[in-house]
């Protein structure tokens, strides 16, 4: 008989860590809403006490979502209540905690002596920990869930007792992650299966896995997972996450459908909404899906070699396993022009998987018809683009009103920058090498700031020679780093708008306010 895989997708917590993927609130609750049309079974919204806007993001999701969804909290108190806090009104809410286990974690990150002196004394200690955190989270959830952190590297017998330890506290799902991405296949399914012998209480509680991609096994080790009696997995849109990346669901998911005839589960998964959340999840992110990433790419379903066009041609079971329709890749396209419509526009928007008001849509109709007059066709990236950019940013410090350039071979490069600020404008001229350090010179003329970029990149986002394109940049103050996005078809614009919003991200975690007065600017 087949068995139900319970999908728990983190892509709005483990996701969101990789570098540059910072995603809004209202990203936040766009993509947690394409998830619940995915139909997965648990939406880990966010760490709630880890930022304002992190719990921000975490009670909208949990107040309007009908799936079940989890806040992260570390084994401390003020973590757990501020997980419940934002959980409060969720139909159904589930608190995840967890502890370090391996002895690597554990010497790291509790080499204090008042959690031990020994290794042994400093286990007893996580065990305690790991006990009081369940139980606590208990007193607010009937659904708690503990992650035994770096399982992977944890010795198995301490591993069993850890998580035997949380199931009599009262977890109801036990997660076993292979945090750094260390185990092969075999290995962590014997794991899993080594777990259910030793755990006398393991029946009581959902196994559930974790993997990271760091050697790139990370879907092969959940699959092995789940023959071994694991009944939860814990995966990410496109496998986005930390260094590289968590297990992909939407490779895991198609496996279990296709193979169905070797591995006898199922998930609920609504496989036709999986192009639409690949595409949403990179358009909001910035993180490109490479082209011939598995299911989701734009090479996964083409043909370029004579031969298979021919084989397709007769057959598309030839060289085609699953069909692109199964997965939300559709053939018909609605070609968006300067003479498109309202109606059309939402219509497709809608295609797309966006939910928007009608104030919303007036205000993506008219940045649609701004980008139509530059461009004879909008394809769908250019609408994707044009929703993260227009409707779903937050209100910015600075905005960029105006930007001349002036640039050529024997000419030397010079920028204005005209930059407003609630209801003052600044406006600033400078001279730099090539255009773009013209614009970010003037910039930092005009706002009386020096900061170090630490990488700029720019790249096209859609496609012909009207393409967008995106400019990344990264600048960093001490040991923090802020990360800004700008797109246009105008790549040095794109490259003003996003200097300007990782400033901008600077000055939200400085809380910074601005004074104009007869003597300029005044930052404070």
């Amino acid at each position: 008989m087949n068995e139900r895989i319970l999908i728990f997708d983190t892509t709005l917590r483990d996701g969101e860590q990789s570098p540059g993927a910072s995603l809004n609130v209202f990203e936040k609750l766009e993509i947690a809403r394409q998830l619940a049309a995915l139909k997965v079974d648990v939406i880990e919204a966010g760490f709630p006490v880890s930022s304002p806007a992190q719990f921000e993001a975490v009670q909208r999701i949990a107040n309007e979502s009908e799936v079940i969804i989890a806040g992260l909290a570390r084994a401390k108190e003020v973590d757990i209540k501020s997980a419940f806090e934002a959980l409060r009104n969720a139909k159904s809410p589930r608190i995840h905690t967890f502890s370090s286990t391996s002895d690597i974690h554990i010497l790291g990150k509790f080499g204090d002596s008042k959690y031990g002196i020994t290794l042994e004394e400093k286990r007893k200690t996580v065990l305690k920990m790991s006990y009081d955190s369940v139980a606590y989270a208990k007193t607010f959830v009937k659904d708690v869930e503990f992650s035994a952190e770096d399982a992977g590297r944890t010795d198995i017998g301490y591993l069993a007792d850890i998580i035997e330890t949380a199931i009599e506290a009262g977890a109801t799902t036990v997660n076993i992650p292979d945090t750094t991405g260390y185990n092969f296949p075999s290995e962590f399914g014997n794991k899993i299966a080594e777990l259910k012998k030793r755990v006398k209480n393991i029946d009581k509680a959902i196994i559930s896995v974790h993997c990271h991609n760091d050697l790139g096994l990370a879907v092969a080790n959940s699959i092995s997972a789940i023959q071994n009696g694991a009944r939860q997995v814990e995966c990410t849109i496109n496998g986005i996450g930390e260094r590289a990346g968590n297990a992909s669901l939407e490779e895991i998911v198609m496996a279990l459908k296709v193979r169905k005839d070797i591995v006898n589960y199922f998930t609920n998964v609504n496989y036709s909404e999986i192009y639409n959340t690949s595409k949403m999840v990179s358009g909001f992110t910035g993180i490109v899906v490479q082209p011939n990433k598995a299911i989701v790419g734009e090479n996964a379903f083409a043909h370029e070699s004579g031969i298979h066009q021919d084989g397709m041609l007769k057959d598309r079971q030839t060289y085609e396993i699953m069909t692109p329709e199964s997965v939300g890749v559709g053939k018909t396209k609605i070609v968006l022009g300067r003479h498109s419509g309202r109606h059309g526009l939402k219509i497709r928007l809608k295609e797309l998987g966006y939910q928007i008001t009608e104030e919303e849509l007036q205000k993506a109709y008219d940045a649609f018809l701004e980008l139509a007059d530059k461009k004879k066709e909008v394809f769908d990236d250019d609408l994707r683009v044009l929703m993260g950019d227009e409707i779903y940013k937050e209100e910015e410090l600075y905005e960029l009103e105006y930007m001349h350039v002036n640039a050529g071979t024997k000419t030397v490069p010079t920028a204005t920058v005209r930059i407003k600020t609630g209801e003052n404008v600044i406006q600033e001229s400078s001279t730099g090498d090539g255009p773009v350090d013209a614009v970010f010179n003037a910039i930092e003329r005009a706002l009386d700031i020096k900061p170090t970029v630490e990488s700029y990149s720019v790249r096209s986002v859609t496609s012909g020679r009207q393409a967008l394109g995106e400019s990344i940049i990264r600048i960093r103050s001490g040991e923090n780093s802020f990360t800004g996005r700008g797109t246009s078809t105008d790549i040095i614009e794109a490259s003003a708008k996003a200097y300007l919003q990782a400033i901008n991200q600077f000055n939200v975690y400085c809380n910074t306010k601005v004074e104009i007065n007869e003597n300029g600017i005044s930052i404070k």
